[in-house]
């Protein structure tokens, strides 16, 4: 069983910067995709960036140019960076590691527990 831990959540005013990781309990050697993701009050959660098996990165339009996401090269820790940050970005934050080998020569999909971040004067 893989473990991932989020955490670098906390509160910022608007236009700051936060890094948020997430440690996974083992390396991870194969995988179809990392990401992070977000959810808000009253809101369904949502992509908010993702790096595929190829090192492919995608980003939603919404944080596109102002987040980025990275990876260690073993592949246990995951990383977002949040650069100009809006009150709108206040959400749960959670990652994600998704298409791993399991039992059964099947794959399986791992989630943090979340953190929170908050945006706000």
């Amino acid at each position: 069983q893989v473990q991932l831990v989020e955490s670098g959540g906390g509160l910022v005013q608007p236009g700051g910067s936060l890094r948020l990781s997430c440690a996974a309990s083992g390396t991870i050697f194969s995988f179809n995709v990392m990401g992070w993701y977000r959810q808000a009050p009253g809101k369904e959660r949502e992509l908010v960036a993702a790096l595929t098996r190829g090192g492919s990165t995608n980003y939603a339009d919404s944080v596109k140019g102002r987040f980025t996401i990275s990876r260690d090269n073993a592949k246990n820790t995951l990383s977002l960076q949040m650069n100009s940050l809006k009150p709108e970005d206040t959400a749960a934050y959670y990652c994600s590691i998704q298409g791993v080998p399991a039992a059964w020569n099947r794959l399986r999909d791992y989630w943090g527990q979340g953190t929170q971040v908050t945006v706000s004067s």
